[in-house]
């Protein structure tokens, strides 16, 4: 009998997040990463020279991407958050599917991805974007060092984040072809880390994972980590910093028309003679100035 796949970790309470979500949205949500996401898949939509006629949105928070949308593309489903992770599509259904600032908190990313591409027909695009990178590591580091000094042990408080490279080997994994990952870093001040940490909530997006620590924060904890932030993340005028990493991930389901790689051996002319012109008197090359 052939041994079953490995199952993700999950590391999510998907429960809790959908509850936070919706207490976010009810108390008036923090949509300021949202609103630069959208409008930013609205421009790398804009510059695909194709149309689309079916998309799918898959858990973005709110309705503004799909708004968006529907200004290009004939046919939008919002696929609303969920608990579980299957998504429901039908393979080869859809030309386009989107998602803003959701996946990070997907518990088996590569089985999600593997759902999108099934979903799309041949020579259909992903566009997504999520957090990732160094997202929140200023808060990470802060509340690392203060229940070190204060409690003498650390616990989970910042979900972990994928990178550039982690994404893009996964696109390819799940059977993208073209896969392209890039990073939009963006840098919010505060006047304190609670400041932060109330936007935070009204994000959706405080400590969901499952390993967290579930009895209350010391309150000598709480001041030692706002103390420390305020310490090694301010600017002169006193404002701390706050990172967040907005991850870009495309891919296309593949199709024959689509640009293929050069099979090695098959170049008109060498690396070594492309240096060799950039470096000769008129070859061009960069200008560096000390």
């Amino acid at each position: 009998m052939a041994p079953n796949p490995p199952t993700a970790p999950i590391l999510f309470d998907r429960a809790l997040l959908g509850a936070r979500l919706a207490r976010a949205q009810a108390a008036g949500a923090a949509t300021f990463l949202l609103e630069r996401a959208s409008e930013d898949m609205a421009d790398r939509l804009q510059a695909v020279s194709r149309s689309f006629a079916a998309a799918a949105d898959v858990w973005t928070p709110g309705d503004g991407l799909a708004d968006v949308l529907r200004k290009r593309v004939a046919a939008v489903d919002a696929i609303g958050f969920a608990e579980v992770e299957a998504l429901g599509l039908a393979p080869e259904s859809r030309d386009l599917v989107v998602s803003a600032l959701a996946l990070q908190f997907v518990n088996d990313l590569p089985g999600v991805l593997a759902q999108i591409r099934r979903a799309l027909k041949p020579d259909g695009l992903l566009l997504a974007s999520m957090l990732g990178g160094d997202t929140l590591t200023e808060l990470r580091q802060s509340f690392a060092a203060a229940e070190a000094e204060c409690e003498g042990g650390v616990s989970p408080r910042v979900a972990p984040f994928a990178d550039l490279r982690d994404i893009g080997a996964l696109l390819q994994r799940a059977g993208f072809a073209l896969p392209v990952t890039d990073v939009d870093r963006v840098v919010v001040r505060y006047a304190s880390a609670f400041a932060l940490m109330q936007d935070l909530r009204r994000m959706g997006a405080t400590n969901v994972l499952r390993e967290r620590r579930h009895g209350p924060t010391r309150r000598a904890t709480m001041l030692r980590m706002a103390q420390i932030y305020a310490e090694r993340f301010a600017d002169p005028d006193g404002r701390i910093r706050a990172t967040f990493d907005i991850v870009w991930l495309s891919g296309w389901a593949p199709h024959e028309s689509q640009q293929k790689p050069l099979k090695p051996g098959s170049a008109k002319a060498s690396l070594e003679a492309a240096v060799k012109a950039s470096s000769s008197p008129g070859g061009g090359g960069s200008t560096r100035m000390k």
